[in-house]
């Protein structure tokens, strides 16, 4: 029997937003690959359905836990629940998050601004605070934390300040966390995904706003690739790290993108 919280198969991996679109991706690869799989979001029913839809497909543990990680205490809770059951954490992957509706900067409110902030940045920065918690003192130490940083993390598309602000973050958040992880072998890196075809990109098909104003649709490519890419970052040996990664479509408007 597996052991879980062992080195090599058996390792216990938590992914954010991890019941819809990207994140769905991605648990399930890791799921395959022998980890047991924690996966957070607000909405408990669509956690427990994707757990049980993985979990019956990899015969693999998957637990479905709500959470609103840009909540401290509901933050520190899911931790909790993680040390208590598998007695460690090797892979947090930080991708839960959201965007306002595309609106010229003057008019966006407040109160969006400050959602976006919580989701996106708040957020991975409590889930990476509780993972060092509990990295830095389990046997054996030291574990990985990958960030979901998007495209928007170096180029942003029009009228979406506040989700680009917080991209931009990510890989500020990224570089702080690989640096000061080092003395307690917490590995960090950050994946920057263009383009993967989700609910969320459907849109993408249509058109979409380009930045100088014209409307045009952009390609897709499989979300299955992102999930492929964090798997081989996660499978690295601790001695070893992606920093940054760019998973994007071929053929999307962003080498040379305005």
């Amino acid at each position: 029997m597996t052991q879980w919280g062992s080195t090599g198969k058996g390792r216990i991996a938590l992914v954010t937003g991890g019941g819809t679109g990207i994140g769905l991706a991605i648990a399930r690869a890791l799921s395959a690959e022998g980890y047991a799989v924690v996966i957070t979001g607000r909405r408990l029913a669509v956690l427990e359905t994707a757990a049980g839809e993985i979990a019956a497909a990899t015969g693999n543990p998957v637990r479905g836990i709500a959470c609103d990680v840009g909540d401290p205490l509901q933050v520190a809770a899911v931790f909790a629940e993680v040390k208590q059951e598998f007695g460690r954490l090797d892979v947090l992957v930080n991708n839960a998050g959201s965007n306002v509706s595309p609106a010229l900067l003057e008019d966006i409110p407040f109160e969006e601004w400050s959602s976006i902030l919580a989701a996106n940045l708040t957020g991975a920065f409590l889930c990476t605070q509780q993972a060092f918690r509990i990295m830095k003192d389990q046997s054996p130490r030291g574990g990985r934390i990958i960030n979901n940083g998007s495209i928007s993390a170096t180029a942003p598309r029009p009228n979406s300040a506040p989700y680009t602000a917080t991209k931009h973050a990510i890989t500020g958040l990224t570089k702080s966390t690989a640096l000061d992880g080092r003395k307690y072998d917490i590995a960090c890196g950050q994946i920057d995904i263009g383009n993967a075809a989700t609910d969320m990109t459907s849109r993408m098909n249509a058109g979409v706003l380009q930045a100088n104003g014209e409307i045009a649709s952009e390609p897709t490519m499989s979300v299955s690739h992102v999930a492929d890419a964090v798997v081989y970052m996660a499978s690295l040996p601790l001695d070893a790290n992606v920093l940054t990664m760019t998973v994007m479509a071929t053929n999307m408007p962003f080498v040379g993108r305005g």
